[in-house]
This record gives structure tokens, sequence and C-alpha cells, in this order.
């Protein structure tokens, strides 16, 4: 068989006419090479001269780009959701200020950690023991502390205070006339509760003036009222001072008139144990009279003064030096 044999014989392709392999061995055509993984042919044999047509489908899979039967490229994918730049977060806080309110608030904040840490030191020394600062700068820390943040522990007392304590005072007065009379008793104490129930943030005077003054004086004087400590007259002197102002402040003297003397007694009221209790206590009140204690001009001077809304400061008396 030769080659014209194996033309004849090879099969026409599925749009190719019966009888076009003449035509083609007429007019030969070039075509592409062929690429395929098949092995290259044994040196020993010819190719094929005439190889066999592809398919079509194999055809339009080699032609090259640019021709009318190129399928259209894909749209590229879209953007990952992380490539999407995200919106800008607005400032807050001090941040969010102008430059001159940022100035502004960072003093402020300076200032009051300045003086939150001032007062904390300051307490501690009031309630620390005795040492070289106490002891040279002993006045001011106590400037600081009474009376606003004095500091105490008898809640933690193994025996808490279960006793009700009302200090009540008279005064004798003389008065325009020059009449000498003697008034009522005040019930200092019952005034500072009614003071305190009226006020929504009372004051640590208004709580504790009256009541550290009458423990100041009892835990220097014994039972028959005498002093047991150097620190007695000056609780005394202290305790004088509070309840001719608040006298004065009742206005117990009356038009012109003047004090010339007081006295005070202290009330004592066990509290009652709760029911689920059988501890037994008296409810009979336990009443403490002290003698006359006149009057000086300090202690008048101090009174106008606090009447008058200016307070010892002006004075420059306080409880260390009352005399």
């Amino acid at each position: 068989m030769d080659a014209n044999d194996e033309v004849s014989n090879a099969r026409p392709g599925p749009d190719e006419p019966e009888g076009s392999a003449s035509t083609s061995d007429a007019n030969p055509q070039p075509r592409p090479p062929r690429q395929n993984s098949d092995p290259d042919p044994l040196p020993d044999q010819d190719p094929d001269p005439h190889p066999a047509q592809e398919p079509v489908a194999s055809s339009l899979r080699r032609e090259p780009s640019g021709s009318s039967s190129e399928l259209p490229s894909e749209a590229p994918p879209p953007p990952r959701p992380a490539e999407i730049a995200e919106p800008a977060q607005p400032a807050s806080g001090i941040a969010a200020l102008t430059l001159p309110y940022q100035i502004a608030v960072a003093l402020v904040l300076a200032v009051v950690a300045v003086a939150t840490c001032a007062h904390l030191g300051l307490v501690f020394l009031h309630i620390a023991p005795s040492n070289t600062l106490t002891k040279q700068h002993g006045r001011a820390v106590d400037e600081w502390v009474y009376p606003e943040f004095e500091q105490n522990w008898k809640l933690f007392a193994p025996n808490p205070l279960q006793q009700n304590i009302a200090v009540q005072a008279r005064a004798e007065i003389r008065t325009a006339d020059g009449e000498v009379r003697a008034t009522g008793w005040y019930d200092l104490s019952a005034l500072d509760g009614a003071a305190i129930d009226r006020n929504p943030v009372p004051s640590h005077a208004q709580q504790n003036e009256l009541r550290r003054a009458w423990d100041f004086y009892t835990a220097t004087h014994d039972g028959e009222h005498r002093a047991t400590s150097s620190r007695g007259d000056l609780s005394q002197r202290y305790v004088r001072r509070i309840v001719v102002m608040r006298l004065d402040r009742e206005q117990a003297d009356g038009p012109g008139g003047v004090i010339e003397r007081i006295q005070l007694r202290s009330r004592t009221t066990n509290v009652e144990p709760p029911d689920w209790s059988e501890e037994k206590v008296s409810d009979k009140p336990v009443v403490s009279e002290l003698p006359w204690w006149p009057v000086t001009d300090d202690d008048r001077t101090d009174a106008a003064a606090n009447a008058a809304g200016v307070g010892p400061a002006v004075t420059g008396r306080t409880e260390a030096s009352a005399g």
C-alpha cells in the first residue's frame, strides 16, 4: 500500500463532504504543528505525511487568539470585604475637644489629683501614731481634719455605744433693765437632730460637734465633775463656747439681754434591745446636772461672730486656744 492509498482510506471529518480527500491532496494547506504529549516518532520510521484530521472541538481550542470563535473573558471577581475601606470612627472623650479645652481639662484633672493626694496624706497623718511629721505639723493637720474629716473607730469597738445621750442647757440672763432671770432647758441634741432631719446634706459639725465636745468633757472629768487630766479645763472651755453659741442662736438672752452664766445637764437613756434578745436594760433615763459656769467676754465674742456668719476663723480662737 502506498501513500495515496493511505490518503484515500482516511476518514473524512464531520463537516467535510465526501470526496474532499482528493481536493485536499490537490490543494494542500499548511496546518499548524500538532501539540500533544505523544512521544517523538522513532527515528527509523517516517512520519505520516497526511495525518488524520483532529476533531473540530480540539481545533477550536487551538485557534489563535483574536479569531471570531474566541470566548468572552470572564468579569473580574468582586473585591473582598477586607479590601473595603471602613469609615473613620469619630473622636470621643477629651480627644473630641479643641486644644484649649483639652489643656483646661488636663489642668483641672491635675489639680483634683493633687488635692486628693494631699487630703489622703493629711488624714493618714491624723490617724497614724505620733511621728516626726505630726510633731512638726500637727497643728496644720488638725486644722485640716477638724471638724469635717475627723476619724474615729467606735464602730469597731468590742462593745458599741448603746445609749442615747441628750445634752441640755439653760442660761442666767441679765435683762436690759438689770433684772436677772433663768431660762428653761434647751435640748441642744434635739435641735441638732431636727436640723439634720431637714437637711439632705448635713455638715460634719451639725452631726458631731456637740457630741464630740461632750465626749471630750466626760473623758477628762470624773462623776463629780472634777478634772482628771491637764486637758480638763480645756474641755470645759470648749463645751462652754459651743453652748453659748447655741443659746445665742436660739436668742435665749432676748432683746438687750446678756448671758451671765450657763448650766448643762445630760439625759442618758438606754437603747432598747431587739425582741429576739434576752438582754434586760432599764428604760429609766439617768440625768446628770453640772454646776453653773460663768460666761466670759471671749465666749460672747465668739457667739456674736458665729451669729453674724463669720465663725471663729476671724477671732483666731479654736478648740486648742479656747480661754
